[in-house]
């Protein structure tokens, strides 16, 4: 581990690297053995870290092996053969898959909370930041489509930076179908809770994520259409910090609850419970597909 002295770096080889952790709000250090036990949430701030898809299953479901995973070879395409001086889309798409050994931004599938099967949709922000590009919004889509079919309720759960820029009209239109499944949820009784993580920007906000029959947000996210950086680009002035967090769209009614994350499942069972309180039935086994967008 290096500590700064003085503008100086000093060297401790026998120390491990990753043996504290910093909170990216408030800067605090933390033992990361407590950190990690207390769910990555910071004592200090209360602020709530980000999770990867897998921390999320296994806070979620009742047992993380018990998760089936559907639809996990769909990947991005490059429709518009992008490229930018950084290089390619199909090299960021190949570097997001090394990175976080997933094939996109969303990882979907059906698992027991509370005993009772769930259809579950968690966003990977590690993978090019959650955004949504058309295979983002096919696994979504197709989440949906096998909730309804089975009459399962359906958990999302949103960390993205919004519509994947390198894919054009092609990832804006997944916010249209994304919707209209969504709402064919609702159409049909099925319902749909969906728990905003930080951060919950633009294309995600603007769609699916913001018509679920329940939407929680964890204390603190970041909660908005435009991020900062696009807000300052475009009207020349800093966004207020404190303006869009999870604490401030719940006052504009925009979500029903903030869950501190220890909280978080025993709330989703309750919410579904008395939203689906009939006994639904086990679903057919899933069957594994393969596609390519």
């Amino acid at each position: 581990m290096a500590l700064r002295r003085r503008g100086s770096v000093q060297s401790y080889p026998d120390v491990p690297v990753d043996l504290w952790v910093t909170c990216r709000k408030c800067g605090g250090m933390h033992y990361r053995p407590e950190f990690e036990a207390a769910l990555r949430v910071c004592p200090s701030c209360n602020y709530h870290d980000r999770l990867d898809a897998a921390e999320r299953i296994a806070l979620l479901l009742d047992d993380p092996d018990q998760f089936q995973e559907i639809d996990a070879d769909i990947t991005a395409a490059d429709p518009l053969e992008f490229s930018r001086p950084s290089g390619s889309y199909v090299g960021r798409v190949a570097k997001a898959r090394a990175l976080t050994s997933r094939n996109e931004a969303i990882v979907c599938g059906v698992g027991p909370l509370q005993g009772r099967q769930v259809a579950l949709g968690v966003m990977e922000f590690g993978f090019i930041a959650g955004s949504m590009g058309s295979a983002t919004g096919e696994k979504i889509t197709r989440l949906f489509e096998h909730a309804l079919r089975h009459r399962l309720p359906v958990i999302t759960v949103t960390a993205s930076g919004g519509a994947r820029q390198d894919e054009g009209l092609f990832a804006l239109m997944q916010m249209a179908r994304t919707t209209a499944a969504a709402a064919r949820l609702g159409e049909a009784g099925v319902p749909h809770i969906c728990v905003m993580a930080d951060p919950t920007l633009a294309g995600v906000t603007a769609s699916f994520a913001a018509i679920a029959d329940i939407i929680i947000g964890e204390p603190g996210a970041t909660i908005r259409f435009a991020g900062s950086r696009v807000v300052q680009g475009t009207l020349r002035r800093r966004a207020p910090v404190e303006d869009h967090t999870t604490e401030w769209v719940l006052r504009q009614g925009m979500i029903d609850l903030v869950v501190p994350r220890r909280d978080l499942r025993e709330t989703l069972a309750r919410v579904i419970g008395h939203l689906a309180p009939a006994h639904v039935a086990a679903p057919a086994p899933i069957a594994a597909r393969a596609a390519r967008v």
